[in-house]
């Protein structure tokens, strides 16, 4: 594929090497045309007039996802407003007890870690599992596993490591024993495939504003339909959790039997017009597509590091490779703010500096971070 015609989707790139989609991603000429459109639009339009667009809208953004994650059901399908209200949704409506624990990685981002130290109070425990080499070791987890253990958090990519964890096996090993699998997406999501029934997850929480090259404050929550009957009132309820969310006096307090449940109220409009927009361009060049050009992407930065005399630290195993990438500098601050100077965008992360390129990015943007930082 000529990916030049996609470069030309991001002006920033003219003047940016932008290596930073594991943080916050740029727009593209596509989501700013639509936010203008959208905008423009109810500046001359009533609200009641635009309500059936807008119901359009929410089921082409949840079709677009469940296409992505390879969801059996659009309506397995909710907007979040960022992964952290997914994950905290998620560990307040399982049926946990006093006793019962959940299992996080060491290292894990505290999106996937602060909601389930949050249920202390209700007695719910937290063990800890040593991370190995950056990521997850299964034995490691499975070592870590006791009869009262009902919840395993784990993250798709290690932010700070860019170790890609073995969802499918963890997934087997929750269905093995009866554990329940909640997963922070965000670091993949829009990068490299993934099947939400091939790896066996319950609960899925993404934001938009990273590799799904969207903006900031919205996302989704998948939650697994034959789920939906076990699962406690969420955290916040409102007009739209019920199953009669337009009859405003009758007080039906029935929950919605799809992951609409969790549907607090009104949805953040423009922002989910930005992330239909950016799913659009993201299913137009196919996530597989993308995944092998990120790889591609991050074996010449590789390369050109390890001439350079730098370290990688991120895993070099195929099936653990992501589309981060941390090397360790002697002055890591140093390096970044030289990096920055030179308009390359990375970020400090870990034991140094985190590179993680998008499918617009060229080979020339990937070795301009040695020729900034130079043979070491």
């Amino acid at each position: 594929m000529d990916f030049s015609q996609y470069r030309a989707e991001f002006p920033l790139a003219e003047q940016y090497a932008y290596l930073n989609h594991a943080g916050v991603s740029p727009y593209s000429r596509r989501v700013a045309e639509a936010l203008r459109l959208h905008g423009e639009e109810l500046l001359v339009t009533p609200i009641d007039h635009y309500r059936q667009q807008l119901m359009a809208l929410i089921a082409h953004f949840k079709r677009q996802v469940a296409r992505l994650i390879d969801a059996a059901h659009s309506d397995e399908i909710v907007a979040m407003p960022n992964t952290a209200t997914g994950i905290n949704t998620a560990a307040l409506a399982l049926p946990l007890r006093p006793g019962d624990n959940v299992l996080v990685l060491e290292g894990d981002y505290p999106a996937n870690i602060y909601p389930w130290l949050n249920l202390a109070p209700r007695g719910v425990l937290v063990k800890w599992v040593p991370q190995h080499e950056g990521g997850l070791d299964l034995n490691r987890l499975e070592a870590r596993i006791d009869p009262r253990t009902r919840v395993i958090a784990l993250s798709t990519v290690m932010f700070a490591t860019g170790f890609r964890n073995d969802l499918k096996a963890v997934g087997e090993l929750c269905k093995q024993r009866g554990i329940y699998f909640a997963v922070d997406g965000i670091q993949s999501t829009g990068a490299f495939p993934l099947s939400v029934r091939e790896c066996q997850i319950d609960f899925y929480a993404v934001g938009s504003q990273k590799w799904m090259l969207s903006a900031m404050g919205s996302g989704f929550l998948y939650v697994r339909r034959e789920l939906i009957d076990e699962l406690q009132l969420g955290p916040y309820v409102g007009s739209a959790s019920v199953v009669d969310p337009f009859n405003w006096l009758d007080y039906n307090f029935t929950l919605q039997t799809t992951a609409d449940r969790f549907n607090v109220g009104t949805p953040n409009l423009p922002s989910m017009v930005a992330f239909n927009a950016a799913l659009d361009l993201i299913h137009e060049i196919g996530i597989e597509v993308i995944a092998e050009r990120i790889l591609a992407l991050t074996h010449t930065l590789i390369e050109d590091l390890q001439q350079r005399g730098l370290r990688v630290v991120s895993s070099m195993q195929p099936e653990q490779r992501s589309g981060i990438v941390v090397f360790e500098v002697p002055e890591p601050q140093a390096a970044y703010e030289k990096l920055m100077a030179a308009k390359v965008m990375t970020a400090l992360r870990g034991v140094g500096v985190r590179v993680s390129p998008h499918f617009y990015n060229n080979e020339t943007d990937m070795l301009r971070v040695g020729e900034v930082l130079g043979k070491q």
